[in-house]
């Protein structure tokens, strides 16, 4: 619904005379002005305003800054998508560290400067109503820094995957999805499951590494009743009921080898018998195989059949680690900790600065897996509102050996940092620039330069 309501910028401020030179400074706005802790709150809640400029010194301490901490803290627990503008005269700098940190989106130092805050509120409400509409996008494509529309990632090295699978998704080759343990292969495949004209199908999912080697070929190929001790009723192997849909073959390498040669066969011919059975059921899927193993290297040791590995990787993508995925962890920290925080711990509701600053750091050698885990734990274990490093149970990384060469050492820090900004700020340009102490235009030249997208 549209509507010509102007937009509410909330003035906390107990200084009379300023109070009136704000309020008749802001034409494009409905001001509402307050003077107090109790007042600010009720406010907010009243008239939910997209900015709010605030004065630390409020009384009864007018001279130092508890109260509008106070104030500060209450608007972002109850609306921490406000744009909080914070004013102060006493320790600025000190001040304006403690306020970012905090959650405030600037601050400035009196005495106010009517056309400079001006600027400064003009923004805030821009990048407001760019947020809120941004949200509202997410919600409605289901996007937002997700791909193929489970995966969340801001990476090129991640994205450039979910490109390839999207255009072989409608195809009838088969994938081999290679990465470490814990990369989101799965999720992956599901992907590529939901892409494709199968969607209305099942996607059956088996870990061959996770089933003792006597019992993988009945989760396979299903028995018949009889066929064995304990088979006292028939039952559909993995491959049939993944008929019309996507069969999911999780650590194809644990495979055995004759096991391997009759999957072979029903790649080969489309058809299967159940263990015990004698006639042949057509069946028609779509394979997808992930692993964590070097399979040329088992072709070579006669642990995996060369001519299923050819048939198995008609399309071979490699998925990256999360160490490879800069800017990553944090966003799927934020996830994980929205999702574990619901369904644990509601007291939880964001993570602190030393938090990010080890996320980014940690080498993550257990990838997503580790990460969710850590987080998960954290939330659990939490006593405050936010998650901590010391709750994460993460230390400083260890400095890596680097290379060498000046000028691709200071490429590669650029990249890096530039990647983990716009991860802490979810893409947006301005917050990221600001976070890195640099202007929007430089951060776009650096974009361009570097090939990187917000």
């Amino acid at each position: 619904m549209k509507t010509n309501a102007k937009p509410k910028l909330l003035i906390v401020e107990d200084d009379e005379g300023l109070q009136a030179q704000l309020k008749w400074a802001y034409d494009d706005f409905e001001v509402v002005i307050v003077g107090d802790r109790d007042s600010a709150i009720a406010a907010l809640r009243a008239e939910e305003p997209a900015v709010v400029t605030l004065d630390l010194g409020l009384p009864p301490d007018p001279d130092g800054t508890t109260e509008g901490f106070a104030v500060l803290d209450a608007i972002m627990a109850l609306k921490p998508d406000t744009k909080v503008i914070v004013a102060s005269g006493h320790g600025a700098r000190e001040s304006a560290l403690n306020a970012i940190e905090r959650g405030a989106y600037d601050f400035y130092q009196k005495p106010v400067d009517i056309e400079q805050l001006g600027l400064i509120v003009r923004r805030a409400f821009n990048l407001h109503q760019i947020e809120a509409e941004n949200r509202l996008l997410a919600e409605r494509t289901g996007e937002g820094n997700r791909v193929l529309g489970r995966m969340i990632t801001a990476a090129p090295e991640m994205v450039k995957v979910a490109r390839t699978i999207e255009r072989v998704a409608n195809t009838n080759v088969s994938v081999m999805l290679l990465g470490a343990s814990g990369t989101g292969k799965e999720l992956l495949a599901r992907g590529l499951h939901d892409a494709s004209d199968r969607r209305n199908g099942s996607f059956i999912a088996i870990n061959c590494a996770a089933i003792p080697e006597n019992l993988l070929e009945s989760e396979l190929f299903g028995h018949e009743k009889g066929a064995f001790t304990g088979a006292v009723k028939t039952t559909e192997g993995k491959i049939e009921l993944a008929n019309g849909g996507t069969l999911f073959l999780d650590e194809v390498g644990d495979i055995p080898l004759p096991l391997q040669v009759k999957l072979l066969r029903f790649i080969q011919e489309r058809v299967i018998e159940r263990i015990g059975g004698r006639k042949q059921i057509d069946v028609d899927t779509r394979i997808v195989c992930a692993t964590h193993q070097n399979l040329e290297q088992m072709i070579g040791a006669g642990t995996f059949r060369e001519d299923l590995f050819y048939r198995l990787a008609e399309v071979v993508i490699k998925v990256p680690s999360l160490a490879e995925r800069p800017g990553d962890a944090v966003l799927l920290a934020k996830a994980f900790l929205k999702r574990f925080s619901e369904e644990m711990n509601p007291s939880v509701s964001g993570l602190a600065p030393d938090a990010l600053a080890a996320i980014d750091g940690w080498p993550w050698q257990g990838n997503v897996r580790e990460l969710e885990n850590r987080v998960k734990r954290a939330v659990i274990m939490a006593d405050g509102k936010l998650v901590t490093a010391a709750d994460l149970d993460l230390g400083a990384d260890e400095e890596g050996a680097g290379v060498l060469n000046l000028k691709s050492a200071r490429e590669q820090a650029d990249r890096k940092v530039i990647r983990h900004a716009l991860a802490r700020s979810e893409g947006n340009i301005s917050s990221s620039a600001k976070l890195l102490g640099i202007s929007r235009p430089t951060l776009y030249d650096l974009l361009k330069q570097y090939d990187l997208q917000a």
